[in-house]
């Protein structure tokens, strides 16, 4: 049996989790409150920490009684995710429920006969008054299910070899913060910096190079506790990767001393291979991006998430600092471990900034507005989308890769040193706008208040040519794929073109495309070929079917309805002997540019990405 010191507490919340019926999704959960107050209310959370939606956890809940000495008690509901109980204070409150778990997401729960998974937000009543007091959770083990393990960042208090029993956490907060991830998965644990890491994998395939990935992440932390803690150790004794392997699927959630991770089994290093894959790095990019959470936003937090309101949106406007200063770091930091060279990583950024390019939304919202609206507008994307909003992640990448090489021309500091100053200066807690600007001036002895307004709040493009050209990085434009040049973000398939997007102020939109419309074909216009009419499969053959035409009607089916739409086809979308003469801008790019890096001065460039 494995133990640690239990806590005792006469008022300790309870609670048993069984992973009962596997076929049918359903976890049994039993509540203890042994002090229950006269009318006690229990509520489940309607969002998750992280994830900034209202996701209405309480959908999943079911068949809820309670009772104290051994007889049922009223149980009202008193909204969409609250119960109150007519209790006697006198004597145990028990309450009963049960969880069904579809959701194979980091944020929800998920259960059948091959895993389970749970954050605290989809499968715990918050006991309201007993917040801040011992939260104790037993985890039964399914029946039939011998070689199932657990694995957490919780505290045990009693556990058995394959880690079911008992666990503590001091506050609802930290039993919320820590999930639980079940199964017959494989294991391995390493240390950075003296700290044990434990690395769980779900679903992975037979080809699966295991070593290379703990080798690799362990790169990563260390690489990442260096930078937080240069001679010191890192905030947390010991800290647990949960990585689910599907077919087709990605993302991560943050937690204080853990992280869940997805990603696409095709995405995972195979043995015998010797280069990394594109999805690869996508994937350590992500362990690198989560990892890098534990300092900037689950203790270095925005001070509005200083404590945390489960039963309602937390607005705060920084984002575009803990997302996007994230984002930031997360792949130049796999660059400083030695898990990418200059190449790879100014692809990366290549690719960041081009999104932010490509994105008219950039000139509508301000990367703070952004952050403030993530729960109506990031996580409800549609097709309108590109042309109201910035992402607080790329965005906000690119505000700290800016501030970053501003501070290295300037000479007198670097990020490295604000984040670690910022993180002392904050005591490791709520953060605002104004302790990065005090930092800031206390490190260079002028304001940058100027510099964040325009950045953070403004709505116009960053000095990035300028900046990266300063630290030996060459800056150019070059032509964009036809979609980019038309204003379109389609799927191509079989059966031909669909159009997802029509962005703003585009050839497309001019036109009067629209989302969900299939181009079908064309018409060239004013040629000598004008009267034949070509279908379109893919909108690469665009020029080969307009030929020297500069306006095409362009054959649409909507609501399976048949529309000629006359479409004016950009310069760069017509065949290269009709496009001679143009001189490419080197500083600035428009919607039917693309943004293109690589390295002018490898001495410079090193510089900055070696951290020195």
């Amino acid at each position: 049996m494995k133990k640690s010191a239990p806590l005792a507490a006469a008022n300790a919340i309870h609670y048993t989790i069984t992973p009962a019926q596997l076929h049918a999704h359903l976890y049994e959960v039993v509540l203890n409150i042994p002090q229950p107050q006269a009318q006690q209310t229990v509520s489940l959370p309607v969002w998750i920490p992280g994830s900034y939606l209202v996701r209405e956890f309480s959908k999943n809940l079911q068949d809820l009684t309670a009772s104290q000495g051994g007889q049922l008690v009223d149980a009202v509901q008193q909204g969409k995710n609250s119960w109150q109980i007519d209790a006697d204070p006198s004597l145990p409150l028990t309450i009963c429920y049960q969880i069904c778990a579809y959701d194979s997401s980091v944020r929800t729960a998920w259960l059948d006969s091959q895993r389970g998974f749970f954050n605290g937000t989809s499968v715990f009543l918050r006991v309201h008054g007993a917040e801040q007091v011992l939260q104790v959770l037993h985890v039964e083990p399914p029946v039939n299910q011998p070689r199932w393990q657990l694995a957490t960042g919780l505290t045990p208090i009693k556990v058995n070899k394959n880690g079911f029993g008992r666990y503590h956490a001091a506050s609802y907060d930290e039993l919320a913060d820590c999930p639980v991830e079940m199964g017959e998965f494989w294991s391995a644990e390493f240390t950075a910096h003296g700290v044990p890491h434990r690395f769980v994998v779900a679903g992975a395939a037979p080809s699966f190079d295991a070593e290379r990935l703990i080798a690799d992440t362990q790169k990563i932390c260390e690489t990442e506790i260096r930078l937080w803690h240069p001679k010191g150790k890192p905030p947390f004794e010991r800290y647990v990767f949960m990585l689910n392997v599907m077919d087709d699927n990605y993302g991560g959630l943050e937690h204080k001393n853990s992280t869940a991770l997805i990603c696409s089994r095709r995405d995972l290093p195979r043995k015998g291979e010797a280069k990394a894959s594109s999805g690869y790095t996508t994937l350590l990019g992500l362990i690198s991006h989560e990892y890098f959470h534990t300092w900037n936003v689950k203790r270095l937090r925005p001070i509005e998430l200083a404590s945390y309101d489960y039963e309602r949106e937390n607005y705060t406007e920084l984002l575009w600092f803990f997302e996007g200063f994230t984002s930031y770091y997360d792949d130049l930091l796999l660059r400083r471990a030695g898990l990418v060279d200059n190449e790879q990583y100014l692809k990366l950024l290549n690719k960041t900034i081009n999104q932010v390019l490509q994105t008219p939304g950039r000139h509508v919202q301000s990367v703070a507005e952004a952050s403030y609206d993530a729960w109506v507008k990031y996580y409800r994307q549609d097709e309108n989308t590109p042309n109201a909003t910035v992402s607080y992640y790329t965005k906000g990448s690119l505000v700290a890769l800016c501030l970053d090489l501003s501070l290295r021309r300037e000479g007198k500091t670097t990020l490295d040193h604000v984040m670690r100053a910022l993180y002392k200066h904050c005591k490791a807690g709520p953060m605002r706008e104004q302790d990065l600007l005090d930092v800031l001036l206390a490190l260079t002895g002028h304001s940058w208040a100027a510099d964040i307004a325009a950045w953070v709040h403004g709505k116009l493009d960053l000095p990035l040519a300028s900046l990266l050209e300063s630290h030996g990085v060459q800056y150019k434009t070059e032509t964009a794929q036809i979609a980019q040049q038309l204003g379109l973000r389609v799927a191509e398939g079989a059966g031909g073109i669909s159009l997802k997007v029509v962005l703003r102020g585009g050839a497309a939109e001019a036109a009067g495309m629209m989302a969900g419309d299939e181009w079908l074909g064309i018409e060239p216009l004013q040629t000598s070929h004008s009267h034949l009419g070509w279908r379109l499969l893919k909108l690469d053959d665009l020029p080969l079917y307009a030929g020297d035409a500069a306006e095409v009607l362009a054959l649409v089916a909507r609501d399976k309805r048949l529309l000629r739409l006359r479409l004016q086809l950009p310069a760069n979308a017509r065949p290269a002997s009709n496009a001679k003469g143009r001189k490419a801008n080197t500083k600035t790019a428009n919607t039917g540019d693309t943004v293109s890096l690589a390295v002018a001065d490898a001495t410079r460039v090193n510089r900055w990405l070696d951290g020195r």
